[in-house]
């Protein structure tokens, strides 16, 4: 896709590749400076913000129009317009069959784990104006509220707004369109080519500040939430991040394993992205990366461009698993009676509610209110009890959602004889991602 190196700091060719040069080493010695300025001076700390804030926009600005050259190209290079709704229709039911799974998941591990019970919070004593904005958002997300989401007031309109449903209903029209010009359409296809290698260009460049840009999120999330917020909901946490873990080793591993590659030497490939994932929670940033790793990986760029946006907005493997692991939570906590016969019905509202979470600001959490308001069996002003520690939840969730990606992508594509299994191999066994 482009032939700018993102992940190696430029050095003597002698030690070009070594460890301490690459861009993940940078990342992970920023983190633990953030994690120990955020602990030992968290007012410090929580002033580093638009370090992470600014990194963050800097990337989402980019993600739009780079989406919409990767769509296209992807589209009109398949050129058989059958094929590509055969990769469309089996790109959605690989999504809605992993994020079925994660959802039972969620809800099979919080009645296990029962991290909520005996907290006995009094739902009365909540303070809900916290939650208010959030309540107020999730009123607005209903089916009918998503389905005219998808429509854009302005074709320039959806890629100011950096919304990726709007973009990707943009991306699938010109595709389309540009597709069937033929011969005709070639200098426009040329045209979008060259955009898109600038694109990517342009995102090598704003890499440089990624240990910046992780710093000040890693500084701001411990300054402001600390230890305290570990203590409290320390059982939440840490059984949140072991069902995330099952769902990456487990789940995402026998995908792996059936398409003949290693679920660990992937995460290997992946190290430096997930370390921003980490950082900054957002996966958004580092989006145009996937981009280019899945196709150096040896998955057909067209496949790419069809799979790894889409699934951005359907296949969100670690928020099912937020929000049907911390639906239960809030029940559990506030001694609300959930039977299995409330779970099942919890589960349909979520395989509806959890596709609309790309679109929305906050997605998670405001996702898991309107799920709440859609229930009614728990009350929607408990979710001011995670509200705190929401962040460090998008710190299991955000990694597994990347993860989630890559392995889809890879499926789908050896699924369509897309997949080039030697380079595949090659670059997971020398998992230097450069």
């Amino acid at each position: 896709m482009t032939d700018v190196t993102l992940t190696t700091v430029h050095a003597p060719a002698t030690g070009k590749n070594a460890w301490y040069r690459q861009l993940w080493f940078y990342v992970l010695l920023s983190m633990i400076l953030g994690v120990a300025v955020g602990h030992w001076y968290p007012e410090f700390g929580t002033m580093m913000q638009p370090f992470g804030d600014g990194f963050i926009r800097a990337i989402r600005m980019l993600i739009a129009p780079i989406i919409l050259c990767t769509v296209v190209l992807g589209i009109a290079g398949m050129g058989d317009m059958a094929k590509v709704g055969k990769v469309a229709i089996q790109a959605l039911i690989y999504f809605e069959v992993l994020t079925t799974i994660a959802l039972v998941l969620g809800l099979l591990g919080v009645n296990l784990l029962q991290p909520g019970a005996g907290m006995n919070i009094d739902v009365g004593a909540i303070d809900a104006g916290a939650v208010k904005h959030y309540v107020t958002q999730a009123q607005d997300h209903g089916t009918v509220q998503f389905l005219m989401g998808l429509i854009p007031n302005t074709v320039f309109g959806a890629l100011a707004d950096g919304n990726i449903l709007q973009v990707l209903v943009l991306s699938v029209l010109f595709g389309f369109s540009l597709a069937a010009l033929g011969d005709s359409g070639k200098p426009l296809v040329h045209l979008v080519e060259v955009g898109s290698k600038m694109l990517f260009g342009a995102v090598g460049i704003v890499m440089w500040a990624a240990p910046i840009g992780a710093f000040g999120a890693i500084a701001f999330t411990v300054g402001k939430y600390g230890a305290g917020s570990l203590i409290t909901l320390g059982k939440l946490l840490l059984g949140f991040y072991a069902v995330c873990l099952v769902f990456v080793f487990g789940v995402l591993g026998l995908v792996a394993r059936w398409c003949g590659f290693s679920i660990v030497k992937l995460i290997r490939y992946l190290r430096e992205e997930l370390l921003i994932c980490l950082a900054t929670t957002s996966s958004e940033v580092v989006l145009p990366r996937l981009l280019d790793k899945m196709e150096r990986i040896g998955c057909r760029k067209s496949i790419v461009g069809l799979v790894v946006p889409t699934g951005y907005s359907f296949n969100l493997d670690g928020t099912c698993l937020y929000l049907s692991f911390a639906a239960v939570f809030l029940a559990q906590a506030t001694n609300t009676p959930l039977t299995l016969y409330h779970q099942v019905g919890l589960l349909l509202v979520l395989l509806l509610t959890s596709k609309g979470a790309a679109g929305v600001s906050g997605a998670a959490f405001v996702v898991l209110a309107a799920t709440l308001s859609s229930v009614g069996s728990i009350p929607v002003t408990s979710v001011a009890l995670i509200l705190g520690v929401h962040r460090l939840l998008a710190e299991g969730l955000v990694p597994v959602n990347y993860i989630g990606s890559a392995v889809a992508t890879i499926f789908i594509a050896d699924w369509d004889g897309a997949l080039d299994h030697e380079t595949l191999h090659r670059e997971l066994d020398r998992g230097a991602g450069n």
